[in-house]
């Protein structure tokens, strides 16, 4: 294969109010998972529905501080729509697919409103699951199309940086539940709980009422079948008319997609095994180094080793703020330094602080083209592992003690050196031309291999 083609185009304004708007779903991804640890550490909301919870931390020291919140019934709320959004995901897929990303979007934004609505007006628990519940369908249909949208909208030398912008998004939506958290809970009567989970639906009818007028992407127009406005399109969102290289990759990748009958079936086939292992290794080493429970749980941890409510809420933000800071670094650098570059940095990061509070705690704290199929995988295997994570934190925090730490730190480590050996650079490649990453890599290849007679091997 010769040298991977240069597109040209730039960054419209066009584009950039799109990406904007779709990209609301990861803002709204990131306050779903950050409001709840901050609900769940409000006396009111557990006197209501969890007083054998409220009942216990108000009691003399019976149990160990590492059991205080150790409920099932309480995980369960916080991790519920992980559920939902697992089988979503297998939905959402095929929609995205031939309705079009805005489809998804749409279907996404709408249970977004239904979930957040129903979760402020909740008088029970079982309302309270049943809103998580839907708001797991609308993480599981824009965290499908999402992504996805912002890859085939962005240049492929700005990709790095799109998709950091889903992660911005994210992350300020984290940094904005726990703002709300801390100001509402301090809200005399006690109902400060209901806005916290009720004020989701703002971002949620923007983005609804706002997809249908953004474009489709070319690659969808394409899969579609209108090439012709597929590329009106490529025009418009690249700001010049001379994109037939790129058009001409997109019609391309889409025969080639059309002699694929089941999208699932052929990702296990063997040339396709670097996808496979990426999609599913990647989203599961993120879930086990604990990245996601701090962000569910981080109000509970601060309440566990001491903090008032007030301050456990404060001590949020403040994380919150510093991994959000770290988001925005590294959408400026990523396109720069790699993504390779980022993961080893971000594993020493998380590795040192990991093994110091562990230790901290265990001596201050005592016991008392497949790219749609790709993309579903990646998404279905997050899904799954957050929810185990998610589910499980609380007893493990209970059984292991301070010593869960160490254990997020392991994962970590075995993640830097997974990423060091085995995930090769895409810094700049266009997503049509990933298929001679793999095949360059020194042990991929051997999987990819270099011919056609490679294309139809099994396992």
């Amino acid at each position: 294969m010769g040298e991977v083609v240069q597109y040209n185009g730039k960054i419209t304004r066009f584009v950039v109010l799109s990406s904007i708007v779709a990209a609301l779903g990861g803002l709204i991804f990131g306050y779903g998972t950050g409001v709840t640890g901050g609900v769940v550490s409000m006396e009111p909301f557990l006197k209501k529905f969890f007083p054998e919870i409220y009942r216990q931390m108000n009691e003399e020291r019976v149990t160990s501080n590492y059991c205080k919140f150790n409920s099932q019934l309480l995980t369960f709320f916080t991790s519920s729509f992980l559920i939902s959004g697992l089988v979503a995901t297998f939905f959402a897929s095929p929609i995205t697919r031939a309705w079009g990303r805005r489809a998804s979007i749409l279907i996404g934004g709408t249970a977004f409103i239904a979930g957040s609505a129903l979760g402020g007006a909740a008088s029970n628990v079982y309302m309270l699951i049943f809103s998580r519940l839907l708001l797991g369908i609308g993480f599981g249909f824009t965290n499908q199309s999402v992504p996805l949208y912002l890859s085939e909208m962005a240049p492929p030398q700005h990709r790095g940086a799109f998709n950091s912008g889903f992660q911005v998004c994210l992350g300020s939506g984290v940094l904005i539940a726990y703002l709300v958290n801390y100001g509402i809970e301090k809200i005399e009567g006690g109902w400060g709980w209901r806005v916290s989970l009720a004020l989701s639906v703002v971002p949620a009818s923007i983005m609804t009422l706002s997809a249908p007028f953004l474009p489709e992407t070319p690659s969808s127009l394409v899969q579609q079948g209108n090439p012709e406005k597929a590329k009106r399109m490529l025009q418009k969102i690249r700001g010049t008319n001379d994109v037939q290289a790129e058009f001409d990759d997109l019609i391309a990748a889409t025969n080639a997609s059309k002699t694929i009958e089941h999208h699932f079936n052929k990702i296990f086939q063997r040339k396709y095994r670097p996808q496979l292992v990426m999609s599913i290794a990647i989203p599961f080493f993120q879930q086990v180094t604990g990245i996601n429970v701090v962000a569910f749980y981080a109000p509970l941890l601060f309440r566990t080793i001491g903090s008032g409510v007030s301050a456990s809420l404060l001590s949020s933000v403040v994380t919150g703020i510093a991994g959000m800071c770290a988001t925005v670094l590294s959408l400026l650098i990523v396109d720069k330094v790699g993504r390779r570059a980022l993961f080893h940095t971000g594993g020493i990061q998380m590795f040192v602080p990991l093994t110091i509070i562990g230790g901290i705690m265990a001596a201050k704290l005592g016991d008392q083209e497949i790219r749609s199929a790709a993309q579903s995988i990646n998404v279905a295997t997050s899904f799954l592992f957050t929810f185990i994570v998610a589910q499980t934190f609380l007893a493990m925090l209970c059984y292991f003690k301070a010593r869960i730490f160490f254990f997020f730190a392991v994962w970590v480590a075995l993640m830097s050196g997974f990423v060091y050996v085995l995930l090769p650079e895409t810094k700049d490649v266009p997503l049509e031309k990933m298929e001679k990453i793999w095949r360059e890599h020194w042990f991929w290849k051997r999987f990819v291999g270099n011919g056609e007679e490679c294309q139809e091997n099994k396992i």
